[in-house]
């Protein structure tokens, strides 16, 4: 059985485990520490934990070998901890299983943040279709139905599939080559301005400032993420 406060993280850099110590103890989680990956791997099944922090560079494999690993048992939610410039390195992990990523250095509020997100994500992964609202917009997904302050907003069956693949994955980040695989399809795998066309259109449908997104957040070189709070 998952353990809310059990927080697992999966880094051989002793300055980061003890800020993630430090970062979480006052907020009563329990911070499991793995400086392998396949220690990493043995303690997320041992211990059941609510989150894996990964680091994709251990000393004995690739932090992507490990989120490919667990992926094939257990649905845990995986934050990627990246020093890493390589935005490759990051699309890597994601498409391997991971949720989502955090540039070192980070602040302890956003990992928080990302921290509440996963969490929230894999309670709702068994539960039916999201409604999400947020920032003044319902995302009805069971009805089909896009609200901007109470009023309907009309998207196109491309806008509309786009941001029904955003909100399915809420919180996480989706990179480029999933959501065009995804709405458009394989043959549309490196077609990135198709994104950029109409993440525009959506934002100008949906967004308060869209030159200034709240909603729809851009990753830069990656994908996209719609936020949740």
């Amino acid at each position: 059985m998952v353990d809310p406060k059990k927080i697992l993280v999966i880094d051989d850099e002793v300055a980061i485990r003890r800020f993630l110590k430090a970062s979480l103890d006052p907020r009563e989680y329990e911070l499991i520490e793995a400086q392998t990956g396949e220690e990493g791997i043995r303690l997320t099944a041992m211990a059941n934990p609510a989150v894996v922090l990964l680091d994709l560079g251990l000393p004995d494999m690739d932090g992507v070998e490990v989120a490919r690993n667990l992926r094939q048992w257990t649905e845990v939610p995986i934050i990627v901890l990246s020093a890493r410039g390589q935005e490759a390195d990051k699309i890597a992990a994601l498409d391997a299983g991971a949720d989502d990523y955090l540039t070192k250095p980070f602040g302890v509020g956003e990992l928080m943040a990302r921290i509440r997100v996963a969490m929230r994500h894999a309670k709702d992964d068994t539960g039916p279709d999201p409604c999400i609202e947020v920032f003044g917009v319902k995302i009805d997904l069971p009805n089909r139905q896009v609200l901007r302050d109470g009023l309907e907003v009309h998207l196109t069956p491309n806008e509309y599939n786009l941001l029904a693949l955003l909100t399915r994955h809420a919180g996480k980040v989706v990179t480029h080559q999933h959501l065009l695989k995804d709405v458009w399809g394989p043959a549309y795998a490196q077609e990135n301005h198709y994104l950029r066309v109409y993440m525009g259109q959506l934002r100008h449908k949906l967004e308060t400032n869209p030159a200034q997104p709240r909603l729809l957040i851009t990753e830069s070189g990656i994908g996209y993420r719609l936020r949740t709070e």
